[in-house]
């Protein structure tokens, strides 16, 4: 078993914890955490707009669509493709069916 005062953890302990710090070390190392912090915040709020969730999600559903469609090598796959519209035009159908019904009933 480990011990709890082991040497590594010790090493690991923040500079903010040893006591030999001067007041302007301590002072620069706030003012390095506030910068790193403040970054970070931002950086949050730029993922959090709305408008940048859109775009990470088109840019997502663009590669997955061209992973999809497409070899490795960068070549069509044509049976995908033709797969793909084929079912599209199915859904479109059964869309279609659905409204004409639904204006009817």
């Amino acid at each position: 078993m480990a011990e709890q005062n082991s040497p590594s953890a010790e090493q690991t302990s923040t500079p903010a914890a040893q006591p030999n710090l001067t007041p302007d070390a301590i002072e620069a190392e706030i003012a390095q955490t506030r910068a790193h912090l403040a970054s970070t915040i931002d950086e949050l709020t730029v993922r959090a707009k709305p408008r940048e969730i859109v775009r990470r999600q088109k840019e997502s559903a663009k590669a997955k669509l061209v992973d999809a469609t497409h070899t490795p090598e960068g070549d069509l796959r044509v049976e995908r493709v033709g797969a793909m519209a084929a079912a599209g035009s199915v859904v479109l159908l059964a869309l279609a069916i659905l409204h004409r019904r639904h204006r009817r009933g």
